[in-house]
């Protein structure tokens, strides 16, 4: 077997990202060892129980509650729709928003699998000494609240630029359009 090579400072064994998509692909995996084939998916079940804990919260809600972006959560929104695991109605307060809340068979669907998600998560917790096991949860938790308040503040993470504002992405090509045709 050759030998590792250098890339100077980054090495896969302590990347945090690359050892939490690791994470992530096993938890995933025991996620859909513990459902079986044709159950639904890790995401489903953290947006009905998400909606379970809260009926009515809007597609917003959902987003900053579970983490999934705007548009994946809107497409999986739709699919659970047309599956009869949601429902959803405009909001007396804001007519643009969805209120998204359980069917019956939503709800089925939710307790049917509760029992078996915790355990697909008790078996990924279970691989590490129970200390490191707080420590891990505490860890993640700090993360998880930390990227919110970035996300809530708008405020660029260390290391990523800054997001453009929308207007200004979509008027600099129209610039160049114009001055292309003066110019011709």
């Amino acid at each position: 077997m050759a030998g590792k090579k250098s890339a100077g400072n980054y090495d896969l064994e302590t990347s945090l990202s690359h050892l939490l998509r690791r994470a992530q692909q096993f938890a995933y995996d025991q996620f859909v060892q513990q459902m079986g084939d044709g159950a639904i998916t890790p995401r489903q079940f953290i947006v009905l129980f998400a909606v379970n804990e809260e009926e009515g919260l809007s597609q917003t809600d959902l987003v900053n509650r579970t983490g999934i972006d705007r548009s994946t959560l809107a497409d999986m929104i739709s699919r659970m729709i047309k599956n009869g695991l949601l429902a959803r109605k405009r909001t007396a307060e804001d007519a643009r928003a969805n209120a998204v809340r359980l069917t019956a068979a939503g709800r089925r669907a939710l307790t049917g699998t509760l029992p078996r998600a915790v355990a697909a998560e008790r078996a990924l917790l279970e691989l590490l000494p129970k200390t490191a096991q707080a420590d891990l949860m505490r860890g993640l938790s700090h993360l998880a609240s930390a990227i919110g308040s970035a996300k809530e503040a708008d405020k660029p993470v260390r290391g990523r630029t800054p997001r453009r504002a929308a207007g200004a992405a979509r008027k600099r090509p129209a610039a160049r359009r114009v001055a292309k045709r003066k110019a011709s």
